[in-house]
């Protein structure tokens, strides 16, 4: 796929040039490419020529797709390639959309890298030559790993670039440089969208493996407390030093998150998880105490719940996600209990009937293990609870009793029925048969019958 797309931007490049113009590689493509790093989509600029001209150009290569086609946006169908005119932006107002866009084919590549966010991204890549531009040492910030704003001016004009900055950081292990924390810090991000902060914590969740980085590099610029409060006001929160000699909850907190990281491919929803490693001890910021000259947060799994629905409410309305995250905070503290004191079969089962996502559960007990240093907690025995979410697995994989089952033994639907599949599920967390289950539910119908006032049951034809 990635050849495909290389040679349809050479095509592109070349019918381009034909017609007098110049086709550049631009952004996170030419900054992938120079940092030795795959880059999935390509991004093309086309100077010297009028958007027509480009548009019957694309439209003899494929099935022209306009993106934002009064912007000289474009992309070819059945190809990962956006090609765009070179344009002019001025800010309106603090919204993302807030900005005159005009195309300006013959702006030059000076004006047109000046709108970049980074000096990173704002590298430009001829396609035919490989000759590359370089305004504003973007290739000397790539070898160094800084990550740099191209104009105080303009880059202010888009406080979603306040997130950008430390995502970067976080994906590829780089610096912000001082000049560019000191101008986030100055900048108001509470007009933003939260689905583009949404969007960006996404990325800085599940793509790097320090997501941390994302969080210090944000806290370093004072940008927590609109967006994240809850998490700032985890700073500062004393733990027992027996068992967290870390430090406080925020260092925690960015220690759980990074153990996550390499263990979020193995929960159902990646982003989810690591949701609720983030917010897993939010509850600790409001209940912890000293008891006795100890450090005390008990209860902070359930106290946490509020704020960390309120943390995700501020992010997104998906109420699945939510409730998965809420899920797996709340009940964060009981693969590691169970497994200390080798609970029963029917303990760890109706631990993992629970959780939203029992793999994603033992996982995130075991980010909040490794987040810690202890000289007295030991470590989760992983083996233990990998053996008894097998056994859960077999136990649901067995023939239950259903709805179907009762009302075929005879039991009509009354205030009763729904306790006897209750019963019934019970019994089969605890690896009851379904025959006996069935046995057992008759004979309670039967008793319930028996000793109604009026002598009747539940059971048709009575």
């Amino acid at each position: 796929m990635a050849d495909r797309n290389i040679e349809v931007s050479e095509r592109i490049a070349r019918l381009v040039d034909e017609k007098g113009g110049t086709a550049y590689y631009v952004g996170g493509f030419v900054r992938d490419r120079l940092r030795n790093a795959d880059s999935s989509d390509i991004d093309i600029e086309v100077h010297g020529i009028a958007p027509a001209v480009l548009e019957e150009i694309l439209d003899r290569i494929g099935k022209r797709i306009s993106i934002g086609e009064s912007f000289g946006i474009y992309s070819l169908c059945g190809y990962s390639v956006d090609i765009a005119m070179p344009r002019k932006e001025k800010s309106l107002g603090r919204g993302h959309r807030d900005f005159d866009i005009s195309v300006d084919p013959a702006i030059g590549t000076l004006k047109a890298a000046e709108r970049r966010d980074f000096t990173v991204n704002s590298v430009m890549q001829e396609i035919i030559t490989g000759r590359i531009t370089d305004h504003f040492g973007g290739v000397r910030d790539i070898k160094d790993g800084i990550i740099r704003h191209v104009n105080g001016g303009t880059f202010a004009e888009d406080p979603l670039r306040v997130l950008r900055a430390a995502c970067f950081a976080a994906r590829f292990g780089w610096t912000v440089a001082g000049e560019t924390v000191e101008l986030c810090s100055r900048m108001n991000l509470s007009g933003l969208a939260r689905e583009r902060v949404a969007g960006e914590l996404r990325k800085a969740l599940t793509v790097p493996d320090r997501p941390s980085v994302f969080f210090e590099t944000l806290r370093d610029m004072g940008q927590l407390s609109f967006w994240f409060p809850e998490l700032e006001d985890l700073a500062g929160v004393p733990q027992d030093p027996r068992h967290h000699s870390e430090g406080d909850v925020w260092t925690h907190t960015m220690m759980v998150t990074d153990a996550a990281a390499g263990l979020r491919g193995n929960a159902k929803d990646p982003f989810g998880f690591m949701l609720a490693a983030l917010v897993h001890d939010f509850g600790k910021a409001v209940c912890t105490k000293r008891e006795n000259g100890k450090i005390r947060s008990v209860g902070h799994e359930t106290t946490g719940l509020e704020r960390a629905s309120a943390f995700i409410g501020r992010l997104t309305s998906e109420k699945e996600l939510r409730q998965y995250v809420l899920n797996l905070a709340e009940h964060h503290m009981m693969p590691g209990r169970l497994a200390r004191d080798r609970s029963s079969v029917s303990a760890t089962n109706r631990m993992f009937d629970l959780s939203a996502d029992p793999e994603a559960l033992i996982c995130l007990a075991c980010a909040d293990n490794l987040g810690q240093i202890s000289s007295e907690t030991e470590c989760i025995d992983e083996g233990f609870l990998r053996e008894r979410l097998q056994i859960f697995r077999e136990y649901m994989e067995r023939p239950y009793v259903s709805g179907a089952d009762l009302i075929a033994a005879g039991l009509e639907p009354s205030p009763e029925f729904r306790e006897y599949l209750e019963f019934a599920h019970k019994l089969r967390l605890a690896g009851v048969e379904r025959e006996s289950v069935m046995r057992q539910i008759l004979a309670l119908e039967k008793s319930r019958k028996k000793n109604a006032p009026d002598g009747r049951g539940g059971m048709k034809g009575n």
